[in-house]
């Protein structure tokens, strides 16, 4: 299918289709709020639909020579936090409390999945199963990293609390999820797997619309770099009780705190959604999830299968990553972003030991 014909087609379905998915997605709460005893909500910030178009130039990283390179703007090294300056006097605050999140409605081996659907999962017979790509020892890239909503941003520093006036959105690719995306990127590259790093704002400067936008920029990217395999939408999540008291999930490796992860995959069993391959997708969410909690135990949150599609179908290997909530530090998210770049790695040299032997 022609590039246009295909972004035609994305845009009409998420327009008819994203509402549903969203409400669907909201009634199952991604947070497990049930298992917390009520009261948490999830925001759901960094995949709700409100807002506009792309900006028209925002920057974009392309391949060269065998690494992503990236904005001048992007800090190379570790973290630098910021000073808050503001006057804060009369301000009310609100907790933030620290959560590890691990059971849900399913689990196998060393890790559990959230299932939202009726679907009834044989999660071993997913996990023997192939990925949908073939791995290649290539300097061509392997590994698109994206962001929908690049401006979703975190805390600076872990107070245990926030002010009212706490806005996690941040136009400065040195202090949003873009941060993230550069760890996993810069990771690859030191495990000699090249990706592409895609650091446009797609929901700025209005955000309706964003998917829209990072639908566009995938195609482009696929078309430019064909040997593309694995597509990570990475965004950060939000999870607020009624009480406006945000919860952290976090966990602790090598005396190292990080942010805990959230693989999403959709499905497509009803066909709602020109989403043929999601099985596929199943697959590596679930490589990838597993081998998350085997080098990093503790690190994800339950994988969330659900009824929504998100630009999962535009190829085979498309997932979403929520890394941390706007409760997590900078720190602790790019600590995961480091974290997921090996678990990638893992997954993609595993795969590349199994085409080996049954070759042999």
């Amino acid at each position: 299918m022609k590039v246009s014909e295909k972004i035609c087609k994305t845009t009409v379905l998420s327009t008819a289709f994203i509402m549903s998915a969203f409400a669907v997605f909201c009634i199952y709460s991604r947070t497990d709020s049930l298992l917390r005893g009520g009261g948490l909500r999830s925001v759901a910030a960094s995949l709700s639909m409100y807002g506009g178009t792309s900006s028209a130039e925002s920057v974009s990283s392309a391949y060269s020579g065998g690494t992503a390179s990236r904005s001048e703007d992007v800090q190379s090294t570790a973290v630098t936090k910021r000073t808050d300056t503001s006057d804060h006097r009369g301000e009310k605050t609100f907790l933030v409390t620290e959560s590890l999140f691990r059971e849900s409605n399913m689990s196998y081996d060393n890790f559990y999945v959230k299932n939202s659907t009726d679907i009834s999962l044989d999660i071993g017979r997913y996990l023997r199963a192939p990925l949908p790509f073939e791995y290649e020892n290539t300097t061509e890239p392997q590994v698109l990293i994206v962001h929908t909503h690049a401006t979703e941003s975190y805390m600076d520093y872990d107070l245990g609390y926030y002010y009212e006036s706490f806005y996690p959105r941040d136009t400065d690719d040195n202090y949003n999820v873009v941060r993230v995306g550069k760890a996993i990127c810069d990771t690859l590259q030191k495990n000699n797997i090249a990706s592409v790093h895609c650091i446009t704002h797609h929901d700025d400067p209005q955000y309706y619309g964003a998917y829209d936008n990072s639908a566009q920029s995938i195609l482009e990217y696929l078309n430019k770099y064909p040997s593309i395999k694995i597509i990570l939408d990475i965004h950060r999540d939000s999870i607020t009780t009624d009480d406006n008291e945000k919860i952290k999930p976090t966990f602790t490796y090598n005396n190292k705190k990080a942010a805990q992860i959230m693989i999403m995959c959709g499905n497509d069993n009803n066909g709602y959604y020109d989403f043929p391959d999601w099985e596929q997708n199943l697959s590596l969410a679930l490589k990838l999830h597993k081998n998350a909690e085997t080098l990093y135990p503790g690190m994800t949150r339950p994988l969330y299968f659900g009824n929504f599609m998100y630009n999962m179908n535009l190829a085979p290997g498309s997932l979403l990553i929520e890394v941390g909530t706007d409760a997590n530090t900078l720190e602790e998210a790019v600590n995961s972003g480091e974290m997921l770049g090996n678990v990638i790695a893992q997954t993609l040299t595993q795969a590349q030991k199994n085409e080996t032997d049954i070759q042999e």
